[in-house]
């Protein structure tokens, strides 16, 4: 005697060993016995054998025509035995019996389930229902091996394209564009990217990278609501009696901070540090707040930038020269002998801003020669530039005292200049690049940088003084591998060498900072009874979720803005054929190149010394993945070209380093590698 049973839903037949009241024991055709609840056997059946009558049965199966059987299907409660008998005949054998049985089980569009071999015939309603989405999955089915077909010959259907973005990087695995992708991918033993590179998916390289970064970080466009207005300054503030004057570069216009100078030659001389105040007409949760929240802060990039604020609204703020503008000032009363503070003062007003100096213009002439008398020069605010230029060093000494060590500027900073006709449209990726230098540490940026130090170290302990939570970065060490960090508390920053470091310079730009500053204005305001006022409270979660979302951001633009600035360095070697590179070598095969903004892997250095310096010959790059392709010409610092067996060698251990990364997940696909390195 036979039995066929049901185990989880999957249907087996074997000989029937022994039997109680509640389960049988079944040995199948591979030796293995099992015991099985009564309620679970189907059918008893003395023949065929248990693999035959599973083979008839599943052949029958595939032959019962379903719309006809649930016709014939009796109304109500049946059995698959009953089934049988409708559509075959009164005499139908266990073979038939089984098929119904199996048949039943694989259409529940059609029959309920029961339970224990029952089953019921489902509404008309329902089964025309699960019919047409039967056909729709057809057709789908149809569609995505289309669009596979065409893929794989190389032609990139029209929806495919739309949704490259999505495909690659938050793909729905659900989506026929994406299955269309796989299947392709799949036929053809390729990368997706590479796959859809080839299909002309994508048409340029910048585009790529730029509309991908639209897409994850901007998915509903990065326009500004056109509702979006600066609101006035209703206070009536005080004028303050300076004038003062920012330094920045010539593309700027979100002009943050500005600086002023008195009483030199007096003894004593008042620093000023005014930082323009959005915080005092922007309130929390107006709509510029929402929008600022959720932009967090301005993304540059060359040639362009998305800016955190309305240009409007940065225009209604921003420390232009020639108005007298709304700012939180900073004042530093210090003995002009020794240099040492007498004392500070925080004050709310209205700051004559006389000059926006252009560092890229004053370079030149702006040198520490002529800042300490050494050499003669003509340029605006000479005698006040003087001054912080001799307190900037004098502030960075007792920095670097804290610190441990002298901050050293060995590698210049790169500026990036495209050159095209209008600069209000968005870059093409096609425009010819030029690459300059500039000094790291120069005297015009140590001026600012140690003011804004100074600014944002005196705030953020003025607040802690003041019970009213800000938000910090801090650094508990200079280990390798000791981050900064973002709080609510103050703590030391071990890197820059202060009690504590609060973003409180640049409100236009970045979220933290005009966070902080309604915090100061409140505490400017209030003074000891600030905490009471101050739109954020101890422990507040809200600043907790800025922080972690504005970590988030920050991360993704500076990301963003190394690899389009990597792109960009890219096409400069394309556009000046340069063939060869000098390079000091890192560490685990990774250079640096002397004088641009790149780092690449170059096969054949990793055994070489930590600054060894190397000639690199450029073989190809790719500017959809960022990579540089090189071999090792010659070692430079001992004068002699590598033997050409050892450079032939190299050529064959070209390994990927530019930052592009995938989302998408095929099992059997090549994938596409993420890099070692990113860009320098």
């Amino acid at each position: 005697m036979y039995a066929l049973f049901d185990d989880a839903g999957k249907f087996h037949a074997g000989r029937l060993m022994s039997e109680t009241d509640s389960s049988v024991q079944v040995e199948l055709d591979s030796g293995k016995r099992v015991k099985v609840k009564v309620a679970n056997v189907m059918l008893r059946f003395d023949k065929p054998a248990p693999a035959e009558l599973m083979a008839q049965a599943q052949a029958q199966a595939a032959e019962i025509d379903l719309g006809l059987a649930w016709e014939f299907a009796p109304e109500g409660e049946f059995s698959f035995t009953d089934l049988a008998r409708e559509y075959y005949d009164a005499s139908a054998g266990p073979d038939k019996q089984a098929a119904a049985l199996l048949r039943l089980f694989d259409a529940p569009h059609y029959f309920r389930r029961l339970g224990r071999g029952l089953f019921k015939k489902a509404p008309e309603e329902t089964v025309k229902a699960a019919l047409l989405g039967i056909e729709r999955k057809k057709a789908v089915a149809a569609q995505i091996d289309a669009w596979a077909t065409e893929l794989a010959r190389g032609d990139c259907p029209a929806p495919v394209r739309e949704q490259l973005y999505r495909i690659l990087f938050k793909p729905d695995k659900n989506a026929p564009e994406y299955k269309a992708v796989v299947e392709a991918a799949k036929r053809a033993q390729r990368a997706p990217l590479d796959l859809l590179k080839q299909a002309g998916a994508i048409d340029s390289a910048y585009q790529f990278h730029w509309r991908r970064f639209l897409f994850e970080q901007f998915p509903k466009g990065h326009a500004f609501p056109a509702e979006l207005a600066a609101p006035e300054v209703k206070e009536a503030l005080p004028l303050a009696p300076v004038q003062a004057f920012s330094v920045d570069d010539s593309a700027t216009t979100e002009i943050d901070d500005a600086l002023s100078v008195t009483g030199i030659g007096q003894g004593t001389v008042i620093l000023g540090i005014h930082i323009a105040a959005p915080g005092l007409a922007i309130t929390p949760d107006s709509a510029l707040d929402k929008v600022a929240r959720e932009r967090l802060s301005t993304v540059y990039m060359p040639g362009w930038k998305i800016t955190m604020l309305p240009d409007a609204v940065v225009q209604a703020y921003t420390l232009v020269e020639g108005r007298d503008c709304p700012a939180i000032s900073l004042y530093v009363t210090l003995d002009e002998a020794t240099l040492q503070v007498r004392g500070t003062e925080t004050r709310i007003e209205r700051v004559p801003v006389a000059a926006n100096l252009r560092h890229d213009q004053l370079d030149e002439v702006v040198t520490e020669a002529s800042l300490t008398g050494e050499a003669v020069a003509e340029y605006p605010f000479a005698a006040e530039l003087a001054f912080c230029f001799r307190l900037a060093r004098h502030l960075k000494a007792a920095r670097e005292v804290v610190r441990g060590k002298p901050e050293l500027f060995n590698r210049p900073d790169y500026n990036f200049r495209l050159e095209r006709d209008d600069d209000e449209t968005e870059p093409s990726g096609h425009e010819r690049v030029t690459i300059g230098t500039r000094r790291r540490g120069a005297p015009l940026d140590l001026i600012v940088a140690e003011g804004m130090i100074l600014a944002n170290s005196h705030w953020g302990g003025w607040l802690a003084e003041h019970g009213v939570p800000g938000i910090y970065r801090s650094q508990s060490s200079m280990l390798p591998g000791v981050k900064v960090r973002m709080g609510t508390k103050p703590a030391p920053h071990a890197g820059m060498g202060v009690a504590q470091y609060a973003w409180s310079t640049s409100p236009l730009r970045r979220y933290v900072d005009l966070v902080n500053q309604w915090q100061i204005i409140a505490c400017a305001r209030h003074g000891r009874t600030a905490a009471l006022v101050a739109p954020f409270r101890p422990k507040d979660a809200a600043l907790f979720s800025v922080i972690s979302a504005f970590d988030a951001a920050y991360s993704a633009y500076n990301g963003f803005q190394q690899g389009i600035e990597r792109y960009w360095t890219l096409r400069w070697l394309e556009q000046n054929a340069v063939a060869e590179l000098d390079a000091a070598v890192m560490k685990d095969g990774l250079v640096r190149a002397e004088t641009l903004p790149l780092v690449f892997r170059l096969p054949g250095t990793e055994s070489l010394p930590r600054g060894s310096l190397v000639r690199a010959r450029i073989n190809g790059m790719d500017l959809l993945t960022l990579d540089l392709h090189a071999t090792l010409a010659a070692r430079l610092d001992l004068a002699a070209p590598l033997a050409a067996a050892e450079d032939e060698g190299a050529e064959d251990e070209i390994e990927a380093s530019g930052p592009l990364t995938i989302a998408i997940e095929l099992d059997d696909v090549p994938s596409v590698t993420e890099p070692a390195a990113g860009p320098a």
